[in-house]
């Protein structure tokens, strides 16, 4: 389905990457995306709903030709593929496709303003002479799914009013799987059968004890894949409840053992 999109001569060029910019240090664009790019991050990575290996990473470039700059997903998962463990090397600290052997599975765009060029070309990019909206170089680029996720709304247009939408690629141009209508409430699911994750809106407190709608992972039934934080924390509630279930039935042995004795009964006679 996709190519790596640099030719033999590059190649053969022993891939001289020292031109490339990896890290140039800018800032994520605001609070909630940054806590939404964490989200999603934390909890695929947490889970074992996926096998390992696999690369989930925000903000992290995507570089798909030596000579072009990078497109940086504000979330990418990518199967069967493992970071590098040395990270001093400057080929080892990036998506660089042609070291990794293919392009990410997922990439995911988060909405903060209208300048974003997630689905169209905005009115400032094609001034500035700007050919391809972010949908069309992930298309070019091979990436199976293309998810926008638009939590403030900010390209109602654009988005046909969803808060979600997903597309997944194909020869003929990305096809949504996602409605027409896209997805608007809380608990839809949109399946990402290639993967074998789904998305969907959630409302609820994450890193903070204010209620807040998000983008999560989650199983065929619209189970959301848990966070580290959140998995600890449902042991521990899980425990408490064993706790308090031994705590019963020890207190009513014990109540019983009482009877006993008071009726000249040894208890631990067989």
């Amino acid at each position: 389905m996709t190519q790596l999109l640099f030719s033999a001569e590059e190649l053969k060029d022993e891939l001289d990457i020292s031109h490339l910019v990896i890290e140039d240090d800018k800032p994520v664009d605001n609070f909630h995306s940054a806590q939404q790019q964490r989200l999603l991050v934390d909890a695929v990575c947490s889970s074992k709903a996926i096998p390992r290996p696999f690369l989930a990473e925000a903000n992290v470039g995507l570089f798909y030709q030596i000579k072009s700059d990078p497109i940086v997903p504000d979330v990418l998962l990518s199967l069967g593929v493992q970071r590098a463990t040395d990270l001093t090397e400057k080929r080892n600290r990036s998506y660089f496709v042609w070291e990794l052997g293919k392009v990410p599975d997922v990439c995911i765009e988060i909405v903060s303003n209208k300048e974003g060029d997630e689905v169209e070309l905005s009115q400032r990019s094609k001034q500035k002479g700007k050919t391809q909206s972010k949908q069309d170089l992930y298309y070019d680029i091979g990436i199976p799914y293309y998810v926008v996720f638009d939590p403030l709304q900010r390209l109602k247009t654009e988005m046909n009013g969803a808060l979600l939408r997903v597309w997944h690629w194909g020869p003929e141009g990305y096809t949504e799987l996602t409605s027409a209508a896209g997805i608007r409430t809380i608990g839809q699911v949109v399946w990402l059968a290639e993967v074998g994750l789904g998305l969907t809106l959630w409302e609820g407190c994450f890193e903070e004890d204010i209620s807040r709608l998000w983008l999560r992972w989650c199983d065929l039934e619209g189970n959301v894949l848990l966070t580290g934080a959140e998995g600890m924390e449902l042991e521990r509630q899980r425990a408490d409840v064993e706790k308090s279930r031994a705590d019963v039935e020890k207190s009513r042995a014990d109540r019983l053992a009482a009877q006993l004795r008071a009726l000249g009964i040894d208890p631990e006679d067989g």
